[in-house]
């Protein structure tokens, strides 16, 4: 693993932590926080798979449309793409008034979010082993 793509799993799995961290606290949850950093922490991976293979991403935070990069160098790769949908709509909706997700709304990113994260660092450890 290169240092960039290192950088961006780094980066990613300080979101994983911070989703998990206010999806799970007792003490003042901000399940607004869980929701966003769960879809940061996918869309983090997944562009570090890209630069894995040597891909730049764009600019983006729609997770379907990079899981439809990704495809195009890991074409083998089979993504929930109903997980991604939902990761992509609580993560950007919950940045503004209007939407107040709950615990099981934060749970629910979380598990997804737990999965896409599983598969995502196998494709960048798979490569290096």
């Amino acid at each position: 693993m290169n240092g960039t793509v290192r950088e961006w799993v780094a980066k990613a799995e300080g979101d994983f932590r911070t989703a998990r961290r206010e999806s799970q606290t007792a003490d003042e949850p901000n399940y607004d926080a869980a929701c966003f950093h769960a879809q940061q922490c996918v869309e983090k991976l997944i562009k570090a798979v890209l630069i894995h293979h040597e891909v730049a991403p764009p600019r983006i935070h729609n997770l379907e449309r990079l899981h439809e990069l990704l495809l195009k160098v890991c074409p083998v790769v089979v993504l929930d793409v109903e997980g991604l949908r939902l990761l992509t709509n609580v993560g950007m909706a919950t940045r503004y008034p209007g939407e107040e997700p709950d615990r099981d709304d934060a749970a629910q990113a979380m598990a997804v979010c737990t999965r896409l994260r599983e598969a995502l660092l196998k494709l960048i450890d798979e490569d290096n082993a």
